[in-house]
């Protein structure tokens, strides 16, 4: 049994306010039975998106059983995770337990799926209805959260379906940021500088790799990040050229660093993946006239970066991320194939199965 004429972009699952699309909401439904095109997830783990758990983290006092009672309660009242603060989600992975039967029309070979398969979603859990019934674990090093529930896919929704060559564990990690490395490869040109601040985490990481494939050897990747033990991280791969520590929330100090590292010239392309506020300003004064500042970041404000760029009279370009590009999750994937030091990296961080 299931219901008929749901809308392609899930406007009949919302609840409050009406008229509005489902990233929209203040509220979602996640009742049952499913509708005709929609599709059933039995729900495993959700990868939270690290502006978003970085937040959640920070408010708990980093204590996993009270992040574990803000994320069920948060869930509980909005019927999705979308967190009120950074506004942004994560993604999901689990089993398909049910498909409508219109779910699969207009779909090419390569989405076609079957009750039993395991899938990511590649659309946010901001528009994805999320029920929890119990969480299992917390993994505070990784973003990641086991849960037991069900999640509805609407029509619109895409997904890829677990690789059979690649873990689990690694395979999660990066379809969660698979925007972010085909933006960076559709962006960058040969020979040009680009700078990746937050390129010592798994999506700067990804970033730098397209980066350096796309700039050649006339090219130049930076890395900066915070920490020192990303910026060692990022010193043990080929495709880093120059990696330094940087706090991106100074603006001026991180405009001085990018100066001296690139002998005045500044950077063609600045990509942006750090998960904290107030980075904008760091990255546009970082970019020459005329260059390109990507944020893939969950954590940037579109009206600091607009109004601040005009302050300063920066001509840039500035890009927010958006997660979707077509292929951008078989790219991701290829990455790990690709790059047997990325492979072992990420083994190491996320577990090897």
């Amino acid at each position: 049994m299931v219901r008929v004429n749901g809308d392609r972009f899930g406007t009949h699952r919302v609840l409050s306010p009406k008229g509005v699309l489902p990233q929209q909401a203040d509220r979602l439904d996640v009742s049952l039975p499913l509708y005709d095109n929609e599709l059933l997830i039995d729900v495993e783990a959700l990868n939270i998106d690290s502006a978003s758990f970085h937040q959640i983290k920070k408010v708990c006092g980093a204590d996993a059983a009270k992040m574990q009672e803000h994320i069920l309660e948060l869930v509980k009242k909005r019927g999705k995770h979308q967190n009120p603060v950074t506004g942004s989600g994560g993604m999901l992975i689990g089993t398909v337990k049910e498909l409508g039967p219109k779910f699969l029309e207009g779909r090419g070979a390569a989405e076609q799926v079957k009750a039993g398969d395991r899938i990511a979603t590649l659309v946010s859990l901001t528009l994805t209805p999320l029920e929890i019934r119990k969480i299992k674990k917390l993994h505070l090093e990784l973003d990641r959260v086991d849960v037991e529930g069900h999640a509805i896919l609407f029509q619109s929704g895409i997904y890829a379906k677990l690789p059979g060559d690649i873990p689990e564990n690694l395979a999660l990690a990066v379809l969660d940021v698979c925007g972010a490395p085909a933006q960076t490869a559709a962006l960058c040109k040969a020979g040009q500088t680009v700078v990746v601040i937050g390129g010592g985490g798994k999506s700067g990481l990804l970033c730098l790799y397209e980066a350096k494939k796309m700039v050649g050897a006339a090219g130049k990747t930076v890395g900066l990040d915070y920490g020192v033990e990303a910026r060692e991280r990022m010193t043990e791969f080929p495709f880093v050229d120059v990696a330094d520590l940087c706090d991106a929330r100074n603006a001026v100090g991180t405009y001085e660093l990018v100066k001296k590292l690139t002998a005045g010239k500044m950077a063609d392309i600045v990509i942006n993946v750090t998960n904290i506020p107030d980075t904008e300003m760091s990255c546009i004064l970082s970019t020459k006239p005329g260059g390109i500042v990507y944020f893939f970041s969950m954590a940037t404000s579109f009206t600091k970066a607009a109004l601040g760029a005009e302050g300063v009279g920066a001509h840039v370009e500035l890009i927010m991320g958006n997660g979707y590009r077509p292929g951008h999750a078989a790219m991701a994937l290829q990455i790990l194939r690709d790059s047997p030091e990325l492979r072992k990296m990420y083994e190491n961080k996320y577990g090897a199965s």
